[in-house]
């Protein structure tokens, strides 16, 4: 939402590339990209009933997020003019039932910006979360808690 209240619109005005990948037997299978740099074998976690023997969505999405994140923090960050040497992005992605017979994600991002004064750091991570696609794909789909340590 922008100040009056109204839904900001976050699609992209022009695509600038597309990733691909399949997946090949749903949660106990495996997982490929188009290009070959991603093959991994895909297991439920044992919190789910599984053996862990292998990555699994809720992984993949979170190293995903981190990672966007954590690069749209760098971008806001280097705009205006901070050194964010040594900065990190955590993520935690969580998945439960929810009231409508399906599942639902909630996500928890701990960032770290050691180098900086706390009022900064969250002005920082403000900035960011506007500019995450990961962030404005989510909103007001999931919950996402920003933890600033």
């Amino acid at each position: 939402m922008n100040d009056e209240g109204t839904a900001v619109d976050t699609r992209p005005t022009k695509i600038m590339y597309v990733a691909e990948a399949t997946a090949h037997g749903g949660r106990d299978g495996h997982v490929t990209s188009q290009d070959g740099q991603i093959e991994l074998k895909v297991a439920m976690p044992p919190a789910l009933g599984g053996d862990g023997n292998g990555t699994n969505p809720e992984q993949l999405f979170a190293a995903g997020y981190s990672s966007c994140f954590h690069n749209a923090l760098i971008l806001v960050g280097n705009r205006e003019g901070y050194d964010l040497s040594g900065s990190t992005v955590a993520a935690k992605v969580g998945i439960g039932p929810n009231k409508h017979r399906g599942y639902g994600l909630a996500v928890a991002l701990s960032v770290s910006l050691p180098v900086l004064d706390a009022d900064i750091a969250e002005k920082l991570v403000d900035a960011a979360h506007d500019v995450c696609p990961y962030s404005n794909a989510t909103r007001g789909n999931i919950d996402v808690t920003i933890l600033l340590g």
